[in-house]
């Protein structure tokens, strides 16, 4: 499927002028709703990537095509929470996932910007890619419509286990949304591998932010 016609375009400039003094928050609307999302500067996985963004912003602006409602969503590397957070306003089940360390952080966010509202509470859990799949998630019981990525892939070192888990999570039905900045010679060799594996088209690509938004689903026999 090289002969994708992606849409293109641009980041829109969603957060609003902070009114806190915290350097660590930022204020984001989607969906008519305010977002205040509390990054860290530990960890890579708690500050909010351009990808999130992206993929925050096709989901609203694509409902009918990708409607979550009462849709089981499964993130994985879920960092700060946005686009878990933007999933659920949209009315899906989501469970949020990312590695132990992050989850404190992630757990925050979702809480403060979830409260007091109507929506499916989120479930916050901890996935390490391609550790404890099957126990953790077993076939059986978990079964996902969608499962969403941003800015996963980058120069780290658990490429193929995140390969793994996509797979594994992937059954026929779901839809992978992948939204990733490409900076990286190993960004465009991950996506070769996806492509081989999966159904692959580029929805969108937003060229000022080197960020492609991609759809993957199972190969049907």
């Amino acid at each position: 499927s090289l002969t994708d016609s992606p849409v293109t375009l641009k980041i829109l400039q969603n957060w609003v002028p902070r009114f806190s003094h915290y350097f660590d928050k930022e204020h984001y609307t989607y969906v008519g709703h305010q977002i205040v999302i509390q990054e860290s500067i530990e960890h890579f996985g708690a500050v909010v990537w351009p990808g999130a963004l992206a993929l925050s912003q096709y989901l609203e602006s694509n409902q009918e095509q990708f409607n979550l409602k009462d849709k089981k969503v499964l993130e994985i590397g879920a960092g700060t929470g946005l686009v878990s957070i933007v999933a659920c306003i949209l009315g899906a089940y989501v469970t949020a996932t990312d590695l132990p360390e992050v989850l404190e952080n992630l757990s925050y966010n979702i809480s403060r910007n979830i409260q007091n509202t109507n929506m499916h509470k989120p479930e916050v859990r901890k996935l390490v890619w391609g550790e404890g799949l099957s126990e953790d998630f077993p076939v059986s019981t978990y079964h996902y419509d969608f499962l969403l990525a941003t800015d996963v892939v980058y120069h780290h070192a658990a490429l193929d286990p995140l390969l793994a888990t996509m797979v594994y999570f992937c059954k026929p039905g779901t839809v992978l949304l992948w939204a990733n900045k490409f900076r990286f010679s190993t960004d465009y060799e991950f996506l070769e591998k996806l492509r081989n594996i999966f159904n692959t088209t580029i929805l969108a690509e937003f060229p000022e932010s080197n960020v492609k938004l991609l759809k993957a689903t199972v190969r049907e026999n």
